[in-house]
Order: C-alpha cells, then sequence, then structure tokens
C-alpha cells in the first residue's frame, strides 16, 4: 500500500473510533464496515498494527478494537535482576518505570507498548506494558538443570528472572551444569514459564573457554566467516598493481610510519609530518578499506551486520576477514598499499591553514610501537634513538604539534579522560592470573590527537558541502547523573559549576584537572564517564559534547567500524566527480538505517566486553574470598553500597550486610543512612571492606564490612 493510501486509512479509522456512534469491532467486522476488498485484507491488518504501535487504537481482551483509554508510549524495555524494569522511548527525556508486576512476560530489549500509570515512582512515571511489539531475541544462553522427566535453562542474563522450560525430548542430550543455547518456542505468561528446546551444548561450566563462549553467544556475536565471503576476501587480497594506482596521490616517498601497541595486527593508519618553514604539514594516511569491500557485495553485507570488531578479554572477533584486516588492508612496512589521506597544514598555534583529502598510495618506512616512539621521546633512550636516527626528528616535531593541538582543544573545553583501563591477564586455560592497568602514554596520545583532528576535518568539510553524511555525535549529560557526580566529588572536596540543569564540558574538563595526579584520579574520571551520554551516529551534525567539537566523525579506522568504510565510500565518490542526485539520494536512503543499526552493534560490543570483564574479575577475586582491601564507595541504591578496589574490580555491600543498624537510602543526598544511629554511607568515602561471596553466574562481587572494622 503506498503511503497516502495508508494514511488516508489510518484517518478514516481513526475518525470511525472517535465517532460516538461507533461500536468497538473486531478487524473482519471493521473489513466489511469499510467495504474492503478480500485481497485487501492484508494492508488493513498493517495499517491496524501500526495504530496499535503509536497508540491511536486499542485492543480488548476480547479481541476488538476501541479508542485509546489510556496513554500510550512505543519503546524498548531495559530489565532489571529485581524483576522491574524501563522503558527507554526516543523523544522522553526521562524512562518510563515498570514495575514487576506489570512487566507482563516482556524480555530485555523487546520494543513494547506502555500504558502510563497514574502515580509516580520516585521521580519517574510509571507504566504498564501492554503489548510486546517486536521480541528482541528468540535465542537465550544459560546453565541447564535436569529433572527427571523435564529440565530448566536458568538465563546468564540476570534481567531474564524467569527460568525456561525445556520437555526432556527437546533437551538434545544435555545434563546439569551444562551451559547450552536454547530456542524460545512459547514465551509465557502470567504465571507459566517460556519454553524452549535446546539447540547447542556449549560445554560443562567448568570446561575451559566456554564462560566467554556463553558471553559470545549470549550476544549472538557471529564467529564465523560465510565461506562466500571469505572466498571475496582471499580474491580481494592480492598486492597493490599498477592499475590500482592509476589516478592516485603518489606519495611513496613520504617518510610516514605506524605506531601500534606491539600485539596489534590490523594496521589501519599512518602519520607523517614534515615541516614547510614554520608550517607543520601534517598526514594522516588510512587504509582504503572501501577499494576492496565493494558496497552490496557479500563482505559489505557481513561487515555492516557486525558493525564492529569486538574486543573480549581472551579474543577479538573482527569486522572483516583476517586475509583483508592483516593483509592488503594493513599498512604493513615495506609495502605499497592503497590509502585515504587527510593532508592538513597547520601554523604554530596549531590553527588550520589548509587541508587536501585525497586517494593515495603509501609506503609505510617502518613500523614503530607505543612503547618505543614513549622511549625515544621521554626517556631519550640510546639504542632506540640509534636504531630510528632518520625519524627521531620527525618524532619529536609530532611530539610538539601533538602538545599545541593538545592545548587548543583544552582551551575550547575538550574533556580527555586520562585514567588506566584495565588489562587483565589470562593463563593459557583461561584463568585471570592479574589484573592491571593499562596505562597511555605519550605515543598514545600522539596519535589520538592525530586521528581526532584527521575526523574533525572530514566532518567539517562534509558538513559545510551539506552532503550526506555520517556524524560521530555525543549529546549533553543527563541532569541527574550530574547533580549524583557533584554529590559525589563534594566528599573529596571538589565541585562543579552548574548552570541550570546544563553544564559546559569545560567544567568537567577542570574538575580533571584538578584531580590529576590524585589517588581518586581514576575513580572519578570513571565515574565522570559514567554520568555522560553514550555517543551515537547521526545523519545530522548536533556536535559532540565530550569533545566540544562541533564537527566530528569516525573516518580513522575501517578495518574495524562500518562508519568509517560507509564515510570512505561518500568520500571517494566526492573525490570522482560521482556525488550527483542519484548517489545523494541512495546515501540519503540507506544512512539513517546504517547509523542506527551501527549505534546498536556498538553498543552490544560495549555490553559484550563490560561482561566478560566483569565475569573474569568475579573469577579473580574468588580466590580472594575472606581477605580485606580497601575502597570507595563508588555507587549507593537501595538494595547497597558499591565498593570499587584499586585494581577496579567493583562489588557490592548488601544493605541488609551493614552492621550496626537499620540502613535506608536517602535519595535526595545520595547516602545511605541508619535508622537508628543515623550513620552515613556517602559516595567517594573511603572503606575497608572483606570479599564475602563471588558468583559466577551473575558476574559479581560481594563485599561485608570487617569486623574489627
Amino acid at each position: 500500500m503506498d503511503h497516502d493510501r495508508k494514511e488516508a486509512r489510518k484517518r478514516l479509522l481513526c475518525e470511525l473510533v472517535e465517532d460516538p456512534l461507533y461500536v468497538p469491532m473486531k478487524e473482519k467486522e471493521l473489513a466489511v464496515f469499510l467495504q474492503t476488498a478480500k485481497e485487501e485484507r492484508e494492508a488493513l491488518k498493517a495499517v491496524l498494527d501500526e495504530l496499535l504501535a503509536e497508540g491511536k487504537l486499542e485492543i480488548t481482551k476480547r479481541g476488538r478494537y476501541r479508542k485509546p483509554e489510556a496513554q500510550y508510549v512505543t519503546g524498548v524495555f531495559i530489565g532489571n535482576p529485581r524483576g522491574f524494569g524501563f522503558v527507554e522511548a526516543e523523544g522522553r527525556e526521562e524512562d518510563l518505570f515498570i514495575p514487576e508486576s506489570f512487566v507482563n512476560g516482556a524480555f530485555p530489549g523487546d520494543t513494547v507498548q506502555a500504558a502510563l500509570l497514574p502515580g509516580r515512582r520516585g521521580k519517574r512515571q510509571e507504566a504498564e506494558i501492554v503489548r510486546i511489539l517486536e521480541r528482541s531475541r528468540s535465542q537465550i544462553v544459560g546453565t541447564y538443570q535436569k529433572n527427571n522427566t523435564f529440565g530448566f535453562v536458568l538465563p546468564d542474563d540476570t534481567r531474564i528472572t524467569a527460568d525456561i522450560f525445556v520437555p526432556q525430548e527437546r533437551s538434545k542430550g544435555a545434563v546439569s551444569g551444562h551451559k547450552v543455547v536454547v530456542e524460545i518456542t512459547d514465551y509465557g505468561g502470567a504465571g507459566k514459564n517460556p519454553e524452549g528446546r535446546i539447540t547447542e551444548i556449549l560445554g560443562h561450566v567448568n570446561d575451559p573457554g566456554v564462560d566467554i563462549l556463553s558471553v559470545v553467544k549470549g550476544y549472538d556475536l557471529p564467529l564465523e566467516f560465510p565461506e562466500r565471503v571469505l572466498h571475496q576476501a582471499e580474491r580481494a587480497g592480492m598486492a597493490v598493481t599498477d592499475a590500482d594506482m592509476a589516478g592516485r596521490l603518489d606519495l611513496r616517498d613520504v617518510d610516514m610510519v605506524t605506531i601500534d601497541g606491539e600485539d596489534a595486527k590490523d594496521l589501519d593508519d599512518a602519520v607523517s609530518l614534515s615541516m614547510e618553514g614554520d608550517v607543520y604539514c601534517l598526514g594522516v594516511h588510512i587504509a582504503d578499506v572501501a577499494n576492496y569491500v565493494q558496497e552490496n557485495s557479500a563482505l559489505d553485507r557481513e561487515a555492516k551486520k557486525r558493525g564492529t570488531s569486538v574486543y573480549l578479554v581472551d579474543r577479538v572477533i573482527p569486522m572483516l576477514p583476517h586475509a583483508l584486516s592483516n593483509g592488503i588492508c594493513s599498512l604493513n612496512a615495506g609495502e605499497d598499499r592503497l590509502a585515504l589521506s587527510c593532508i592538513m597544514k597547520l601554523d604554530q598555534g596549531g590553527q588550520m591553514l589548509d587541508y587536501k583529502i585525497a586517494e593515495t598510495v603509501i609506503h609505510v618506512n617502518r613500523r614503530m610501537s607505543y612503547t618505543d616512539v614513549r622511549k625515544i621521546l621521554e626517556d631519550n633512550d640510546e639504542a632506540l634513538t640509534t636504531q630510528y636516527r632518520e625519524l627521531v626528528p620527525m618524532f619529536e616535531q609530532m611530539a610538539r604539534l601533538a602538545a599545541i593541538l593538545r592545548k587548543k582543544r583544552k582551551q575550547r573545553g575538550s574533556i580527555d579522560f586520562d585514567f588506566p583501563e584495565t588489562k587483565i591477564i589470562l593463563s593459557p586455560s583461561g584463568e585471570p592470573v592479574e589484573i592491571r592497568p593499562y596505562e597511555r602514554n605519550m605515543a598514545t596520545k600522539l596519535i589520538e590527537d592525530f586521528m581526532l583532528l584527521a575526523n574533525e576535518t572530514v566532518a567539517q568539510h562534509f558538513h559545510w558541502q551539506e552532503m550526506p553524511f555520517l556524524y560521530r555525535t555525543h549529546d549533553n549529560p543527563d541532569p541527574e547523573k550530574i547533580r549524583t557526580l557533584a554529590a559525589f566529588i563534594r566528599n573529596f572536596g571538589y565541585s562543579l559549576k552548574l548552570a541550570g540543569n546544563d553544564i559546559h564540558p569545560k567544567e568537567l574538563q577542570k574538575l580533571l584537572g584538578r584531580i590529576d595526579g590524585t589517588p581518586q584520579e581514576a575513580l572519578i574520571s570513571r565515574l565522570t564517564l559514567r554520568s555522560m551520554k553514550q555517543a551515537r551516529y547521526t545523519t545530522e551534525n548536533t556536535g559532540h559534547f565530550g569533545l566540544a567539537s562541533s564537527f566530528y566523525c569516525h573516518f580513522t579506522s575501517p578495518i574495524r567500524r562500518y562508519p568509517d568504510l560507509q564515510i570512505h565510500r561518500i568520500i571517494k565518490d566526492q573525490l570522482r566527480g560521482r556525488l550527483e542526485q542519484g548517489r545523494i539520494s541512495h546515501y540519503e536512503g540507506i544512512l539513517p538505517e546504517v547509523a542506527k543499526h551501527s549505534s546498536q552493534m556498538e553498543r552490544r560490543a560495549d555490553e559484550a566486553e563490560r561482561e566478560t570483564e566483569k565475569l573474569k574479575k568475579a573469577v579473580f577475586m574468588e580466590k580472594h574470598i575472606g581477605e580485606t582491601f580497601e575502597g570507595v564507595i563508588s555507587g549507593i541504591t537501595g538494595w547497597g553500597v558499591y565498593v570499587e578496589l584499586e585494581n577496579t574490580v567493583e562489588g557490592m555491600i548488601r544493605a541488609a550486610d551493614l552492621p550496626g543498624d537499620f540502613f535506608y537510602y536517602d535519595e535526595e543526598n545520595y547516602e545511605m543512612v541508619g535508622e537508628r544511629t543515623g550513620k552515613r554511607y556517602k559516595l567517594g568515602e573511603k572503606l575497608t571492606v572483606q570479599v564475602k561471596e563471588t558468583d559466577r553466574r551473575n558476574r559479581t562481587v560481594d563485599f561485608c564490612i570487617p569486623q574489627e572494622a
């Protein structure tokens, strides 16, 4: 049905149910009433479903359509292990709160219709889920428990609070303790558990590697590439030929290097720097992946589906096959490679004088590591300085330019989260043996500075060209989270200047500057990051709060991020004069979905990465049950106090385990308060805790207060 016809029918149906003489009808009666031909019944059903989703109609328990008696909101259900949940709806400033008794069988991630309820819980509007419009998952990973004639699967995702019933004939021979994948055949309902059949047995819960594999399967991360995709990658991975280089800017005589971690295999960016008098000529050269991954090919469809590479504790799940990502698309030293280059000229103040974006052919001189570049620049390492003597002047110029760019970004308010990331060291069998910080150094920051500048330059170029494009945008933080952060840092003697409900990124930057070098730097930095919204991909350029930038995109990593690959295609079309109305309309049609899907896949990857870290941290802390540690209170909720240790492990002291009193949560002051004694636990307070227990399934660590404390 065409759009105008569908809209006309929607208006007619809405007018019909608003007629005071209207009697609620079933779908078949409506069809007759509207004199709808038999062959158009499906079209009518589609219109009715759309009106239901929009909340303009509702359906009674007897299956009759009528004008809604309640206000409806459509959104995504976010479950909580405690049974309640939230509905995240586009366009609403705050999520709806769904009490446990009103979840009505929704699973986390389901698209649902919720009816607003009178009254509120705390500061949130309450609602009841009345209709599930689209299920987010048909398979669940969990632990099988066998009974005599049937079994149950306990979901790994603790937000799914119902166990999955499995008839014995559908158990695939699983035994208690097996990690399994179960396909949902019936989602259950009031008083009835969901039902399913086991499709895959991953192994026993204690088998090496099964824990991470369970996370991989639980997030539906694709481990293997289809044969057709692998064959395309192998055929594409041929050496660069003269025909490939035709029409490209030849930069093979320009000195350039890659600077990456020692264990990196996919090298998708190289940098060059030279001086023209007092002018810096900086080149950021990115692998031309689009040359090898043709739009709508099997390779492209698989890359789009994956959206991003996923970096788990024990493995990388790549977006592209290794034949490309570690082969012809990797900017290996000593080999000709095709690239897209952003060549920028800057003055001594870091001001952009000119830039050029071009298809190029390059030849990387040396592969450098962050460690070696840091040793050359910071430690003046004699052996390395001698080994790379022809490149040392360029490294020194890079360090000077990077410092200029960083100072310039700082002046505008860009936030730099300079805290150590967690690196979990595993034994060959997958057991965590050490948790240590993964420090950023001068060399890592230098590359970040140059990549940021290239991303901003490309985004600004296409913004002013008014061409269809994919931007990386970051909205202002949620006011409630900023108020929580302000309450937290007050306990350390810091403050934030708020303008009503808004905050300028410069205020957060100042905070990070004040805590620089202090014992609480890592914790406050991490909680500041948590208080901010998640960046996403959009077709509209609304700016990037965290970078205090009006223009930003992802251009520099097409091997591991699909939006970068999509941007490269747009750039190449423009450079070749092909960005005419037909191609513009094509990109306008596909980019909104690319932006939405890529943002979803990025979120999935982030969640999977966090879950594997939480899992290994819980396993690591098993060996320390009964031991005491120093920590800082990092969060307070109605059910307990969260404490973060120096090694970044976070655990909870349940409210019932706080000694000496009955404690309640003072929501206004973000404190846990003793009812009789008045004792208070505050955000940011130092605390000595004892490891009480750990839970691999829930990926949690429980603390308690030691008796002597």
